[in-house]
């Protein structure tokens, strides 16, 4: 028997989801809050402030450019268009021996946030109803997301991706906020929670954007509940995560003051992409409510961007062999070169990291500038091939994220929206890498190739859970200890 709680009646309060599962499928059970959210958040507050709504606005109906241009490949894209019609289903899967039926899910999932973006800059309400419809009748309908390991996947990219679509038609008549809080909080956060704190394999054999995809989702929906220990989740594990979507894992070398190497380099381009999109996602909205992670460790991103650019414009950068201690008995693995699969691969990751680095704040992004000048207009979901590859982006970065530079006062201040609170596990703000932390404790899986950019293909961990840690793994049940859990008993 699994017991569901309305967040209707808790609107706004902190809580973990637990219950009852079966394998492979999330059934998610919400428990009672513990604590409610302890500070309020700036709304629209993910990747998208009401300013940069405003902004877009304003340049498109000026004709300014570049942002024309942006518009026009917002408006040309399929799943922008107020005919979309959703395709929900009970429960969507990814991998394992499930139908793959999970391109329902990312297909509408686009639709829904390109018509609340359109909307957004039109006041066209014909986009607005289409990306209330689409949200709705998939809170409606989803009882469980399902699959192999790459369940994982669907669960982080199209959960944060989802929740920024939601956060655009907050208030919006008819939109249904707390069924659609109810949907990503019993089905999508348990699983992204309970995988950033797993106990299979070695911590660090999984990619950095398995991680990077659950921490970006933590972060969308404790913003969309207004869930600060959510959204502090995402700021500690960033800091001092075990994982490779920690940011000493997800980059592990700094070459001077310009370049530093990204943890996928060695394994290919397109996956190196997707991080670089993942971890800007995760700044942009941490930076919109006051929290800048795009400086941490003097702009550490900021030359993982710049390393990432340079290398596929074609260009040389230097590479330190990569170690990492892969599967379930942590095996030595290295990478020795770095890989030329996927080089100069076209991604819409760009623009967001560009205007953050040299516009907001005035710093050099030549590799980068470079390479948003080469790409164009970015288009998004729909517009990078037919596979999930193309959509684990929402996309969009010259309408959305172009700004003109800072005057050199603004360039220097902080970002404002809000304060972060304390944590127990220390003050968000200011949490830096544990004591003994290394920064090569890492283990990317079996590459594929870029057609679908999230995966894996790992036949280690054949099925997860949604909700509490529960595992198949060679016909049998692996009950998975917390990591919280495993700290006491160390204790």
């Amino acid at each position: 028997m699994t017991l569901q709680i309305s967040r209707r009646t808790m609107l706004r309060a902190a809580g973990a989801a637990t219950g009852a599962v079966g394998i492979g499928i999330g059934t998610g059970a919400a428990a009672i809050p513990a604590t409610a959210a302890r500070a309020s958040f700036a709304h629209p507050g993910m990747l998208h402030t009401q300013a940069d709504l405003e902004r877009m606005a304003a340049k498109v109906t000026a004709g300014a450019a570049p942002y024309t241009a942006g518009f026009a490949k917002l408006t040309g894209n399929r799943h922008s268009q107020s005919a979309w019609r959703p395709s929900p289903l009970r429960t969507p899967a990814r991998g394992g021996s499930y139908v793959q039926n999970y391109g329902a899910l990312y297909h509408d999932v686009h639709a829904a946030y390109q018509n609340a973006l359109r909307w957004k800059i039109t006041g066209d309400t014909a986009h607005a109803d289409t990306a209330r419809d689409i949200c709705n009748a998939w809170s409606g309908t989803l009882k469980g997301i399902a699959g192999g390991s790459e369940v994982v996947l669907m669960a982080g990219l199209q959960g944060y991706q989802f929740a920024n679509a939601g956060e655009l038609l907050r208030g919006y008549p008819g939109f249904d906020l707390a069924r659609f809080q109810d949907m990503l909080v019993n089905h999508f956060y348990p699983m992204n929670h309970d995988f950033l704190n797993r106990k299979t394999n070695c911590i660090g054999h999984y990619w950095a954007n398995w991680d990077l995809c659950s921490m970006a989702s933590v972060m969308a929906i404790g913003i969309l509940c207004d869930d600060r220990a959510k959204f502090d989740e995402t700021v500690d594990y960033f800091y001092n995560g075990e994982g490779n979507g920690a940011l000493d894992k997800a980059i592990p070398h700094v070459y001077g003051d310009d370049l530093a190497q990204w943890q996928e380099s060695g394994r290919d381009q397109g996956h190196s992409l997707l991080g670089i999109g993942l971890m800007g996602a995760i700044c942009e909205m941490a930076w919109n409510q006051g929290v800048d992670l795009y400086g941490a460790q003097d702009s550490k991103f900021r030359k993982a961007c710049e390393y990432v650019a340079r290398y596929n414009l074609g260009r040389k950068v230097p590479y330190t062999s990569y170690t990492w201690t892969n599967g379930v008995h942590c095996v030595d693995t290295q990478e020795t070169v770095i890989s030329e699969g996927g080089r100069g691969l076209g991604r819409p990751v760009w623009a967001r990291v560009y205007n953050h680095y040299a516009n907001r704040r005035g710093l050099a992004m030549p590799n980068t500038g470079e390479m948003v000048t080469r790409s164009g207009p970015e288009g998004g979901g729909g517009d990078y091939g037919p596979n999930s590859g193309g959509f684990d982006e929402l996309g969009f970065g010259t309408l959305v994220y172009t700004r003109d530079k800072a005057t050199a006062a603004e360039a220097t201040a902080s970002p404002t929206p809000t304060k972060p609170t304390a944590t127990e596990h220390g003050t968000s703000s200011s949490s830096t890498p544990r004591a003994g932390q290394s920064s090569q404790d890492a283990g990317p899986q079996n590459p594929k190739g870029d057609k679908d950019l999230a995966a894996s293909g790992t036949p280690d961990l054949t099925l997860w859970t949604a909700a509490t840690g529960v595992t198949a793994i060679a016909g049998g049940l692996l009950l998975l200890r917390r990591r919280g859990q495993a700290r006491r008993d160390a204790e």
